[in-house]
């Protein structure tokens, strides 16, 4: 499978099976989109991308919540966890959607009440909305 990255002016670039996640339920806003693809520009390692395989139009940018000096718990139930097919936690990992804030000047925000939750081992992800959101921040030493 091939796909063009319009975002990226990039045609024809091969999908590894390896790299695409699948969403049972679609993002919100985007339950048609199920499969995504997982990558990073050449040399930009900290920024990742979450493509779209369905509409190739739809790409976003998802970090580590550690990137951000943010840390917080995420409780998944029994059903988020069969529907992950996530048996160890530390198959699991997740990514918040970043997107720049027109209304704040454009500063670069993160959506922390809705991470993506992947499972490293099989490839399947999700969405978890938060109902509540109290983020830690992590002061580092620079």
């Amino acid at each position: 499978m091939k796909i063009d990255l319009e975002r990226f002016g990039l045609k024809d670039v091969p999908v590894d099976p390896e790299t695409v996640f699948t969403f049972a339920e679609g993002l919100a806003g985007f339950a048609d989109c199920r499969h995504f693809k997982v990558f990073h520009e050449e040399g930009k390692a900290t920024v990742f991308w979450l493509q779209s395989l369905d509409d190739p139009a739809l790409a976003f940018p998802i970090v580590p919540p550690e990137m951000l000096d943010l840390e917080y718990q995420i409780e998944l139930s029994d059903a988020d966890c069969a529907l992950l097919g996530l048996e160890r936690v530390e198959d699991a990992a997740v990514a918040v959607i970043v997107y720049r804030d027109d209304a704040e000047g454009g500063k670069i925000a993160a959506n922390t009440r809705s991470p993506i939750i992947l499972n490293l081992d099989n490839r399947r992800a999700m969405q978890k909305v938060l109902q509540e959101v109290h983020p830690t921040l992590l002061y580092r030493a620079r």
